[in-house]
């Protein structure tokens, strides 16, 4: 089938999509498995605590404020719980043991009078005597963390599709699991393509630029949940952009430059002769429009992204993190926010544009937003200061200062 030449935003998005492969599976231990994606409901295998607890330093007694001539009487203290080593016995009336914040509370004992509420004297006949101050009874269960007032066995803890962050990984861990089953990361290879380019720390010649794109899209293919690996930076030739490709191992391979029609635009000649069949040649978009899709003999997917790292960080965020969603079985379309210009706009075009922009709320929490000046796709320092995306549909008319417009925020957080 021929390639589908400027398809819509949707439908690329939709390839990507389809083309991601299903979620795999693995488990790793605890410590290596923060931002990981669950994949097994967490059940409960215990009740959290797994005792009745003390919420209070104090002494352990049986409740005695129905019987109020017996609150005046001396209680005698028979021994100690602390976490960890719990007192063994069954109390009484007449009895208290001394507790601690977290302890098992004694068998018999259904109230924990906090410490700052009793007078504790010594006899040499009769031991350590506790006398509870007026109104200083405690009723049933006060002070009592009762068993499985977390979590109870069985109770499904987390549910798979969730992320692990800190505080997942704290329940996770309070249930008693070293490891957990997650959702495999798909492999994201990076190549880099242009004489152009020289690699941060090398010395560029006068007629060369540092190549950036790259430590971009690791960073964000880290953020969303997947595994990148720079395969280089290969010059404007076919044997070099070749040689960085074969037997390269990943779910994706994404290409920067090299994806237009131009004379030195050798990423798709260079790959043809690993069997490159392409989906679509481009998009209808701005900027981006020569972005495109294909797959190799042996069935790895190719993403070529162009090479101005505007046009390449628009189609990351509006193609790639689809791809690797769906890979991690947790895609959902991200909702569009509405806010208000601050600046008009003229007319758009027949593409559809991506504007990259501030977001700010103003002294009555509304959305505002700004159209950044200068949307040259080739500005590093634009996207640097943008922290959404304005989207224009194809054909969209003039909008005015305080019209409603579409924004996708953009994720400025490590």
């Amino acid at each position: 089938m021929a390639a589908l030449k400027g398809i819509t935003v949707d439908q690329a998005t939709d390839f990507m999509r389809m083309v991601a492969p299903k979620p795999r599976t693995q488990k790793v231990k605890l410590e290596k498995a923060r931002g990981r994606v669950l994949a097994e409901d967490v059940l409960a295998t215990r009740d959290q605590p797994p005792f009745n607890a003390s919420a209070m330093d104090g002494y352990a007694v049986v409740d005695l404020i129905t019987d109020e001539a017996l609150q005046n009487e001396p209680l005698t203290v028979v021994g100690e719980s602390l976490a960890g080593r719990r007192f063994k016995g069954d109390l009484i009336a007449g009895e208290a043991v001394r507790i601690f914040t977290g302890a098992p509370v004694p068998e018999g004992a259904n109230a924990v009078i906090i410490q700052e509420n009793v007078d504790r004297q010594s006899s040499d006949l009769s031991g350590d005597l506790i006398f509870v101050q007026p109104d200083g009874w405690a009723s049933k269960s006060d002070n009592i963390r009762l068993r499985g007032g977390d979590f109870k066995v069985g109770d499904v803890l987390l549910e798979a599709g969730q992320i692990l962050d800190p505080w997942a990984l704290s329940l996770v861990a309070a249930a008693g699991y070293d490891k957990v089953v997650v959702r495999k990361k798909p492999v994201v290879a990076i190549l880099s393509n242009g004489d152009e380019l020289v690699r941060v720390g090398d010395k560029p010649k006068s007629d060369q630029i540092f190549e950036s794109g790259s430590h971009a899209l690791i960073a964000l293919i880290e953020q969303w949940g997947g595994k990148a690996k720079f395969i280089g930076a290969a010059g404007d030739s076919v044997k070099a952009i070749h040689k960085a490709v074969k037997n390269v191992k990943a779910d994706l391979i994404v290409t920067i430059g090299g994806a237009s029609l131009g004379d030195y635009d050798l990423v798709k000649p260079a790959l043809e002769q690993l069997g490159l069949q392409v989906d679509f040649t481009s998009i209808n978009i701005k900027p981006g429009k020569p972005t495109w899709l294909g797959n190799l003999e042996d069935g790895t997917r190719v993403l070529g992204l162009p090479g101005n790292p505007a046009s390449a960080m628009v189609c990351a965020q509006l193609f790639l993190r689809p791809y690797i969603e769906a890979a991690l079985g947790r895609y959902e379309p991200r909702p569009m926010l509405n806010a208000k210009l601050t600046a008009a706009l003229p007319a758009n075009g027949p593409r559809e544009g991506w504007l990259r922009a501030v977001m700010t709320h103003d002294d009555k929490g509304q959305l505002r937003v700004t159209a950044l000046r200068d949307q040259d796709s080739s500005l590093v320092t634009v996207f640097a200061k943008s922290n959404a995306l304005l989207r224009r549909p194809s054909d969209a008319p003039a909008v005015k200062t305080g019209d409603l417009v579409s924004v996708l925020p953009l994720e400025r957080l490590l």
